[in-house]
């Protein structure tokens, strides 16, 4: 019995990059026994076996369903507006590289069922890719160029050139294409001048450069000469500055030392003596106003309780110390009756 056949069989395979278009195609022949409604579908198949098959688009009784697949709704559409002509190819637009996958276009119309897998693989085009240099650039020294692109499928292939002066790379330069390393020995002052790199893989390029200047070597020894001496003179300064504020700040501190100092040598204010003297006088002028009545309550006053400082001070202090006699005044003139004064004797009692 005849039934309907897929004629498209020529490509099975495509490779395409990012962003770009792919039409998967499934053109297909009906049978005059295929009475049945027709039927056609688009379901993605898992690399994992476990999960079940995803049908992203689907052309039944005349009508067209493309809500199924969320990631492509919007991107993809039949070929043909009217897939029941014949052709019930695929458009997915924008490509991304999670629409890689196994795709199968079933065709059904009773009692005929014919199927086609397509492998699709979306590649990354190479991008930012960034050259640096690795090493000291000092003559004699070995040197590094190194270039990497930061997105791109696998695999990359990377290529270096020289774009100043010859364009030959030094005869002793040694490529590693898949890592992009460039290593440059024993370099000389020829090999300065500018480099390009190419990262290609098979659905792009991207270009970066650098620049190598090859120097004479750098005088280590004065370079540490300096920073010790550097560092010497920075010491000897701070050192200056913390002696300067410690010798500060003992000078403050025994001036206030200085200032609450009590010095033993010091005499007493003269205002204990000159109390002493007017304590004296005023007694002496009271002695004339007194009377025999009221001078028994005098003798009695210990005389020694003056506040005096030679009064004060221990016989055993003061060996010349001899207190003056107190002249008794004229009593006669006064008006009043003679009286005995008392006075202190060598050994301190009255008499």
């Amino acid at each position: 019995t005849r039934s309907l056949t897929i004629t498209s069989l020529d490509q099975s395979m495509f490779e395409k990059a990012q962003g770009e278009k792919v039409t998967l195609p499934c053109t297909f022949e009906l049978s005059e026994e295929d009475e049945g409604p027709l039927d056609i579908e688009w379901v993605l198949i898992p690399a994992d076996n476990q999960k079940r098959e995803q049908i992203i688009i689907m052309y039944a009784v005349d009508r067209v369903y493309n809500h199924y697949y969320a990631s492509m709704t919007g991107r993809m559409q039949f070929t043909n507006l009217d897939p029941k002509s014949g052709d019930g190819s695929l458009d997915i637009l924008n490509l991304k590289a999670s629409d890689t996958g196994t795709y199968q276009c079933k065709v059904k119309k009773a009692p005929g069922v014919q199927s086609k897998k397509i492998q699709l693989t979306v590649l990354v085009k190479p991008a930012r890719t960034k050259c640096s240099v690795e090493g000291s650039q000092e003559i004699g020294k070995d040197v590094t160029l190194k270039c990497v692109s930061q997105e791109g499928s696998p695999l990359l292939s990377y290529d270096w050139r020289r774009v100043s002066g010859t364009r030959d790379l030094p005869a002793v330069s040694v490529l590693n294409k898949n890592t992009g390393e460039l290593l440059l020995k024993n370099a000389s002052r020829e090999y300065s001048g500018t480099y390009s790199c190419v990262a290609s893989n098979r659905v792009g390029t991207d270009e970066c450069s650098v620049e190598l200047n090859v120097t004479p070597p750098v005088n280590t020894a004065g370079i540490i000469t300096g920073a010790i001496i550097g560092t010497l003179l920075g010491l000897a300064v701070l050192c200056s500055v913390i002696f300067c504020f410690c010798k500060k700040h003992r000078e403050k501190k025994y001036e206030k030392e200085v200032h609450h100092d009590i010095r033993e040598d010091v005499p007493p204010p003269k205002s204990r003596s000159s109390t002493a003297r007017s304590y004296i006088g005023s007694n002496r002028s009271s002695l004339g106003s007194m009377s025999p009545s009221n001078m028994e309550g005098y003798t009695k006053t210990p005389y020694s309780q003056v506040p005096s400082e030679d009064f004060e001070r221990a016989p055993a202090q003061n060996p010349a110390f001899a207190p003056p006699k107190v002249a008794a005044p004229n009593l006669s003139r006064m008006g009043a009756v003679p009286v005995m004064i008392p006075a202190q004797s060598k050994d301190g009692s009255i008499v």
